[in-house]
């Protein structure tokens, strides 16, 4: 009887982002979008990144994608700095951004006609990661004729055709409705253990954060920088069932916790609720009273 051969360890997509800091021009002078901010994803590695709105979660996220450049700090991929955007990096927007004149195949196979790969080599590729979705049905619709979900796996197809390194994902599941969403969550947790690739992941879902990743950080208000690093000791493979389980609503309550009082200070308040000054939610050891 045979056995398959573990996948070997992902050595590339380390993402390393060092004591970054951001500042925007405004009328009434630079404006601190980020501060001192450093993180790093391993290769191969599900990393979420958490926080109040306006935090400089995006801004993080773009940074490492090469649309900005950090006016402190450093942001590499695999040592190398980050000075552009690169095929290396594939990007997933809220918004599905694709091309409404092109069929489903037709986006997806852009980005590797951009890399001059060959049409025998294109519709592989794109007939492979539209299989793995099953998207192959609808290869030859048009955008306007798809779901938003159907739309998003698109669009993370695209992101993934030209065999970045790292996938980089800003909110690419906050337009859709509550089942679409588990739906689409399951799927990328599905092609992430299936390709191995890194996964840096913004959004303001926290079940959604907890259920997807290795490691969640948690950002301050603005200016942002990392307030807490919280490894997820959830084994995979995760299935919705486990959310309803002990560890992960502890997980959930204390980063309910580190966002609230995040979030107050935004708004210029003061934290009055004792539970939160009490909170001690043991994990590994290591409580997030520690953490924080």
């Amino acid at each position: 009887m045979s056995t398959q051969a573990p996948k070997p360890t992902p050595t590339k997509g380390r993402v390393d982002v060092r004591n970054f800091g951001l500042s925007y021009e405004t009328l009434d002078g630079p404006m601190e979008a980020v501060t001192d901010a450093s993180i790093h994803v391993n290769p191969g590695e599900f990393v979420s990144i958490v926080g109040p709105s306006g935090c400089g979660k995006s801004t993080l996220l773009n940074a490492v994608a090469g649309f900005l450049k950090p006016t402190t700090g450093d942001v590499l991929v695999d040592e190398v700095v980050v000075d552009g955007p690169s095929s290396e990096r594939g990007m997933v927007f809220q918004q599905y951004s694709l091309f409404p004149w092109k069929t489903v195949k037709g986006n997806v196979e852009f980005g590797m006609k951009m890399k001059h790969l060959d049409k025998s080599s294109r519709d592989r590729a794109a007939r492979t990661l539209l299989g793995i979705t099953g998207l192959t049905a609808f290869e030859n619709k048009y955008p306007d004729s798809l779901s938003g979900g159907m739309k998003q796996r698109v669009g993370i197809v695209r992101a993934l055709a030209t065999g970045p390194k790292v996938l980089l994902c800003d909110e690419p599941f906050g337009a859709l409705d509550a089942q679409t969403r588990v739906i689409m969550q399951q799927i990328l947790t599905n092609m992430w253990q299936r390709l191995k690739i890194s996964v840096l992941f913004v959004t303001h879902d926290i079940d959604e954060a907890i259920f997807l990743s290795d490691r969640v950080y948690c950002m301050t208000t603005r200016p942002g920088t990392i307030k807490a690093e919280i490894v997820i000791p959830l084994e995979r493979p995760r299935q919705q069932s486990m959310m309803m389980s002990s560890e992960f609503l502890a997980l959930r309550r204390g980063l309910m916790a580190l966002i609230r009082e995040e979030s107050i200070k935004a708004m210029g308040g003061e934290i009055n609720d004792l539970a939160l000054e009490g909170l001690s939610i043991d994990m590994n050891g290591q409580s997030f009273a520690d953490v924080v």
